[in-house]
């Protein structure tokens, strides 16, 4: 219904995947006003881009929407306070094992290597998929990856630490770092 520049299509879209959208964007700015902007944001993204645009999965399009404005305005955030915060860490985690993508030549290579992260992940197994995913993709906090998974703190800094590590060795016999 998009494709016919049809309102009520983005109402549906907002119902059906508005949750996750904002709680993507809670858990990278922490704040539910901002996390409802990023929807919003996302959503006029969607409406001025669809048609042409045509995602072959609508709800991941959204939510990469969804997150992009949220790291934006974070980063907006961040260099007006120069804060820390639970984002910042996880960002932080890994930096070592990415390379910045400040030029159009590493964009390339930037593809390429998360499609490598992609087949990497795809290996995993699934509560390490998920536990993965959920500190890097949806920047959740330690302590409610803890909860969810049933893990200890301690035990979930553990197993990130040596994904971490699994990836970089894989990312290195790739031949990609």
């Amino acid at each position: 219904m998009l494709n016919n520049r049809d309102e009520q299509a983005l109402e549906e879209s907002a119902q059906m995947y508005g949750a996750l959208c904002r709680s993507v964007a809670r858990n990278i700015l922490g704040s539910d006003e901002d996390a409802e902007e990023c929807l919003n944001d996302a959503l006029l993204t969607v409406w001025n881009a669809i048609p042409p645009a045509k995602p072959s999965n609508f709800s991941a399009y959204l939510l990469k929407l969804v997150r992009n404005a949220a790291f934006d305005r974070y980063k907006a955030r961040r260099r007006e306070k120069r804060g820390g915060g639970q984002t910042a860490q996880a960002l932080d985690e890994l930096t070592e094992i990415f390379p910045s993508s400040e030029n159009v030549e590493q964009e390339l290579e930037q593809r390429e290597l998360m499609q490598a992260v992609t087949g990497f992940l795809q290996s995993l197994p699934e509560k390490q998929r998920s536990l993965f995913i959920c500190r890097y993709w949806q920047s959740a906090a330690i302590a409610e990856l803890s909860a969810r998974f049933d893990m200890s703190e301690s035990n979930v800094k553990v197993t990130l630490a040596r994904i971490r590590k699994r990836l970089q060795k894989y990312l290195r016999e790739e031949g990609l770092l």
